[in-house]
């Protein structure tokens, strides 16, 4: 799979892509039966990763970091990326599901409260007629045992996915995902989030001028005050304060 370039964000390597080329990349790793993982940044990932070494080095060693939210596309564009646009995971999801069936691409449904696997199984496949999803799981809020963790391994590796999609909160999932890649009998690994409750339409995305626009945190913050106050208002000041700092040599972070 090649390794398109990244741009550093606070230390983070950013792959300087759109959104047609992620899919592109996966697709192409797909049909290879490459493995490893992909992540899905936002400003909020990004300035956690300076507080998280564990979460800035999966970043780092991943296949794509893309940049999730349009913080990161604005920043790739001020590096020299013209090309670069939002890679937003649920978005990323729609595309390869929609393009892998021409491939017969393999879907595994990692993720979410008990119910929503299924739901997105039944959303994306009719929404995408002859899409082929070998399975779901639903995890327990917490670590897996090794008794659970060798029936995920079996689980997938009777069930052959080429794509495992991730749909844990962050950096739960980035962690997951850098620790068991390589152990499982599986394709991709693509940690995606939130997709999973807005594409089985259990919660409301934003509309598409607040994404575009770099205002879906709003929305989203509108939707989920309790759980989403400090990421917004704390985190993404941080963000902006430190990408100052970055931008004008004030502060120097390097990708570890």
């Amino acid at each position: 799979m090649p390794s398109p370039a990244r741009y550093n964000v606070l230390g983070t390597g950013v792959s300087a892509v759109s959104l047609d080329e992620a899919r592109d990349l996966v697709l192409s790793a797909c049909r290879q039966r490459h493995s490893g993982y992909i992540c899905c940044a936002t400003a909020y990932n990004v300035n956690l990763a300076r507080s998280d070494a564990a979460l800035r080095i999966a970043y780092n060693r991943s296949r794509l970091t893309t940049p999730d939210g349009m913080p990161l596309v604005w920043l790739g564009r001020w590096h020299g990326h013209a090309r670069v646009t939002r890679v937003y995971g649920p978005d990323l999801m729609l595309a390869v599901c929609d393009a892998g069936r021409i491939d017969g691409v393999r879907h595994f449904f990692y993720g979410g409260a008990p119910g929503v696997a299924e739901e997105l199984h039944r959303a994306l496949s009719a929404r995408f007629p002859g899409l082929q999803v070998a399975g779901t799981y639903t995890p327990p809020y917490r670590e897996l045992t090794e008794t659970e963790l060798a029936d995920l391994r079996n689980e997938i590796a009777a069930a052959q996915p080429d794509v495992i999609w991730i749909g844990l909160s962050s950096p739960k999932q980035e962690h997951f995902m850098a620790a068991h890649a390589a152990t499982l009998d599986a394709g991709l690994l693509i940690g995606v989030g939130a997709a999973f409750d807005f594409l089985s339409g259990r919660v409301p995305q934003a509309p598409r001028w607040m994404q575009r626009s770099g205002l879906e945190w709003l929305h989203r913050l509108a939707t989920d005050p309790v759980r989403l106050w400090r990421r917004y208002l704390v985190h993404n000041p941080m963000f902006v304060l430190r990408t100052f700092a970055q931008l004008t040599g004030l502060r120097t972070y390097r990708p570890d």
